[in-house]
């Protein structure tokens, strides 16, 4: 697990970008986080990442919003109102898992026991003893085919530092 901090939303925005940037179809970001750490915009920074000019807002009440436009399809799901994890099989969200996308899901805890093992699973916490947009980021890179993502999102980091 990589432990990145912010300390504002530009750099979130940042981070967001460089994981983006190296990021393919069939991938899976998953975000987890309070009210207001932050989700949405890494979300931004990894859109941006694939030349999507759309604003990106989170789909709070309508479960998903899809992007085509960019340099691979992009699916950001917001699953905070699902009151059951089955819910998702309605709006055929394994289509969009197994699709030609890139795939962010924030509040993905809510449905952790249906999302694959092999993903990249993030954690974003505020903190405030550094500042109101001070940001832990905690970045797990799970499985075989997500082994050189964190090789590739630190080498970035460490020429920035």
């Amino acid at each position: 697990m990589k432990e990145i901090r912010t300390f504002s939303q530009e750099e979130t925005i940042e981070l967001g970008r460089k994981l983006g940037s190296f990021l393919q179809k069939g991938d899976i970001v998953c975000i987890t986080g309070e009210l207001g750490t932050g989700k949405t915009i890494l979300t931004k920074g990894i859109a941006k990442a694939l030349d999507i000019d759309e604003p990106i807002t989170s789909p709070t009440f309508t479960i998903v919003n899809e992007y085509e436009e960019g340099t691979i399809p992009f699916y950001h799901f917001d699953v905070y109102r699902i009151s059951d994890p089955e819910e998702m099989y309605e709006i055929g969200f394994e289509e969009y898992l197994y699709g030609d996308g890139t795939v962010v899901i924030e509040w993905a805890d809510l449905i952790k026991d249906l999302l694959p093992y092999e993903n990249i699973w993030i954690t974003i916490k505020k903190d405030l003893a550094q500042g109101i947009d001070a940001r832990v980021i905690q970045i797990e890179f799970n499985g075989e085919r997500y082994s050189e993502y964190e090789k590739k999102l630190m080498a970035g980091e460490e020429k920035r530092q």
